[in-house]
């Protein structure tokens, strides 16, 4: 049975040592989990103790919320990738290092690389920062659509952060709701092949206009 260049990736990381991150407690790697070849991918932050024993993400309450967001816009977890930048816990769930960051990055740019979602949306400050490559704040860019060379990024508050600040679940519930306008809004029925099954409605996003400002 062949593998696939993702499940090669994942392999490659299985053990991986290249940061100190290795020794200081993690029970496994956490490298992602989901559709192959989705159209929408969900990057967060770091693995938690529940991702840690399991090695998924996203799967404690943080996760458990998640999913209730992910099925008020449509979504399900067979339709979508869910990786972490960082791929093991780090101590206390501390926040990452520069130095984690940059050691797991390239790790995550090979995932997008290999998934080639249309649309990747991001969770909280770190996930953010590291592929909008600007440190800015998560308040200010969230739920906005930001077209990159490769893919649109559409930031959104971590769950973790509503389930610690109760006042910032309405503003995520909100957050998610203009999520699934956008998703409504950019995509269409696919075209019929002939000799092949229909498939339902497929992401496609369109280039935006020149004139579209920029926070930055």
């Amino acid at each position: 049975m062949t593998t696939t260049p993702l499940q090669e990736l994942a392999k490659s990381l299985h053990d991986c040592q290249r940061c100190k991150l290795a020794k200081l407690g993690r029970s496994q790697v956490v490298f992602g989990v989901g559709n192959p070849h989705a159209r929408i991918m969900f990057v967060g932050e770091a693995p938690g103790f529940n991702e840690d024993q399991k090695g998924e993400p996203f799967v404690g309450a943080a996760g458990k919320l998640l999913n209730d967001l992910l099925q008020s816009a449509n979504l399900s977890r067979d339709q979508i990738y869910i990786a972490n930048v960082i791929k093991c816990r780090p101590p206390n769930n501390r926040d990452p290092e520069p130095d984690e960051v940059e050691t797991c990055k390239p790790f995550l740019l090979q995932q997008i690389q290999l998934i080639r979602p249309k649309l990747v949306c991001t969770l909280g400050n770190w996930a953010t920062q590291t592929l909008l490559e600007r440190k800015v704040g998560i308040t200010k860019v969230k739920a906005q659509a930001f077209y990159l060379k490769d893919f649109v990024l559409f930031p959104l508050l971590h769950p973790a952060a509503a389930l610690h600040q109760g006042g910032l679940l309405d503003t995520l519930k909100a957050d998610f709701k203009k999520l699934k306008e956008f998703l409504d809004t950019n995509t269409k029925a696919a075209a019929p092949e002939p000799g092949k099954p229909a498939t339902g409605p497929t992401l496609q996003i369109d280039s935006p206009q020149p004139e579209q400002t920029s926070l930055f």
